[in-house]
């Protein structure tokens, strides 16, 4: 069996005051998406006024496993530090991974937490609905 060597990421960024964009050319996997992470994570340290940051995707080749959680590590990153993420460009690839894993809604909400609401994070009396108790199931449970 041979494996081809992936496709080396590399990135091109342009900075503005208060936004990143990063171009986005090769494989986002396992051996290179630390690389993505480590740029953006500087890049918010660096700028405190930073309000976007534009991941264009168009020249992506793979995104595996490690690229998605490297990929949900800087959204969760982006909030806390009260940046947009935007993933502009997405490829029909990268569409579909982020559709199968239910990720593209939490990877691109805005930063200003509308997004807790569609993750679960109100209570269920400020979203309209009832609390219902849950019913115990598995091993240790009385029936």
């Amino acid at each position: 069996m041979t494996t081809m060597p992936s496709a080396h990421l590399r990135l091109t960024t342009v900075d503005s005051e208060d936004t990143v964009r990063i171009e986005l050319h090769g494989d986002l996997d396992y051996d290179n998406a630390e690389v993505l992470l480590a740029a953006v994570t500087a890049k918010i340290a660096d700028n405190p006024r930073l309000g976007h940051l534009h991941l264009h995707c168009a020249g992506l080749v793979d995104v595996d496993t490690m690229g998605l959680s490297v990929l949900l590590m800087i959204r969760r990153r982006t909030r806390h530090a009260g940046v947009r993420l935007h993933l502009d460009g997405r490829t029909a690839q990268l569409d579909r991974l982020l559709d199968v894993t239910g990720s593209l809604d939490y990877l691109t909400a805005p930063a200003d937490g509308a997004e807790e609401s569609s993750l679960g994070g109100g209570s269920p009396s400020s979203a309209g609905g009832e609390a219902q108790a849950a019913r115990p199931s598995g091993p240790d449970s009385t029936s």
